[in-house]
């Protein structure tokens, strides 16, 4: 056989090794849901695609026999090609015996080389790009060669099921799509540019509302605004007009004894019809849903679904109130940025290095924007304001500070012993000190 034959054997067998590997990253490569939505679109090929990947063990017998072969086919005869004009090179220089052992050397690494930058490295690079369309475009020569070696298929596809059966070894992969998956393609996405931050955000939010309690969400209980069984009209309008809310609780005597709820549109009703305002009358007042402190922002929305509801009264163990919660306010959570104005957020970024925070923060909200792994002892505390009492073991007052995670925490504001505001700062390597 004449050295161009030859040669001509040796590329082709690299560009079939290639051809494998391409086939094999193609398929590895490819997403399931991205060949299933294809498939539904009637992409000729994407429904053999996506069932090759479901079972991928008789795809992968094909792609290893066949790579073997040619790599073997190609050592053969690339050494067989260039070991005799090497050998005949090195016999300038050296001994017969030495000069076909150097040859042979030779002719062992320019075929290594060939194979793995021409039968590996580049081609799996090129599946890499668009896996799922190349995965399909390759599907129907897989499926014919996999026809033609069916009996080795079927051998080696036995023999190594065999092997994985006597070590325990799930014979398919366990292909469970997680919610760290989703927010880890997310991330990338939104790294690309192909995702806007705002709604980046917006999907870790809705991941999150597992992890949030109500009390994140709620209007705390010194901040509620509410009516008693007292109190005139004049007194009711007055408490209206200035604090312009949805939703008021009626109470018999204090905080802790709700009777039910009046929505300021029945009050603006009967207003514009000049009837009197009288939390006695019947109709006004309305049942009031209840819910404990321990239910998260998923299972709120769970709760509201189910009862059709959009308002409740947050309870803690001891059937104390500590706070209400509305439909806006869960939305409001997943949204972010998106509808809270600068007025209403609770974390404002002052520079790239500091933040002034609203003491009623959830914590959780500073660990997102911090992007700290956690804070110190977390189930103890579940403000910014709770943070600092805990970590400055004292009602904290104006100036009182501490250093931890790389920051600085200072109280700016303190109203009655509450912590209204805080700052925080980044701290420099020279800065940072122990707590």
């Amino acid at each position: 056989m004449s050295l161009s034959v030859q040669i001509l054997c040796l590329f082709l067998l690299v560009c079939i090794g290639g051809f494998f590997s391409f086939s094999e990253i193609s398929l590895a490569a490819a997403r399931k849901l991205r060949l299933r939505g294809m498939s539904e679109e009637k992409v000729r090929g994407a429904a053999r695609t996506l069932k090759t990947k479901e079972n991928p063990g008789r795809y992968f017998s094909v792609i290893q026999i066949g790579n073997n072969m040619a790599a073997i086919m190609g050592g053969i005869v690339g050494e067989s090609a260039f070991s005799p004009y090497f050998s005949a090179a090195f016999r300038y220089f050296f001994s017969p015996e030495v000069s076909a052992q150097l040859g042979f050397l030779c002719s062992f690494l320019l075929i290594t080389c060939a194979v793995v930058l021409f039968s590996d490295l580049l081609p799996k690079r090129l599946a890499m790009n668009n896996p799922e369309r190349n995965a399909i475009l390759v599907s129907m020569p897989m499926h014919l060669f996999g026809m033609i070696i069916r009996p080795l298929v079927w051998f080696f596809d036995n023999l190594a099921n065999a092997v994985l059966k006597l070590f325990h070894i799930p014979l398919a992969p366990k292909d469970k799509l997680t919610s760290d998956d989703i927010l880890a393609t997310v991330n990338a996405g939104s790294a690309q540019g192909v995702i806007n931050p705002n709604e980046q955000a917006v999907i870790e939010n809705v991941f999150n509302l597992d992890n949030r309690p109500v009390t994140t969400a709620m209007t705390a209980r010194e901040s509620i605004v509410y009516f008693t069984l007292d109190q005139n009209e004049t007194e009711i309008r007055k408490q209206i007009s200035q604090n312009p809310h949805n939703y008021f609780l009626v109470c018999d005597g204090d905080i802790d004894h709700v009777i039910g709820f009046i929505d300021s549109k029945n009050v603006l009703r009967r207003l514009l019809e000049g009837k009197p305002i009288s939390i006695t009358e019947q109709g006004l007042v309305q049942q009031v849903q209840f819910v404990p402190d321990t239910l998260t922002l998923s299972e709120l929305l769970e709760t509201f679904q189910r009862t059709r509801g959009d308002f409740a009264v947050v309870l803690n163990e001891y059937a104390l109130v500590v706070g209400i919660v509305t439909l806006k306010d869960v939305m409001s959570t997943v949204m972010g940025e998106l509808v809270l104005t600068p007025d209403e957020s609770q974390i404002i970024e002052r520079d790239n290095h500091s933040w002034l925070v609203d003491g009623a923060t959830p914590t959780v909200d500073l660990v997102y924007t911090l992007d700290l792994d956690e804070l110190p002892d977390s189930q103890n505390y579940e403000t910014v304001a709770g943070f600092m009492m805990y970590m400055l073991r004292k009602i904290p007052k104006r100036t009182d500070r501490f250093d931890w995670g790389g920051y600085r925490f200072e109280v700016i504001d303190v109203d009655a012993n509450k912590i209204d505001q805080v700052l925080v700062s980044r701290l420099s390597d020279a800065d940072a000190k122990p707590v």
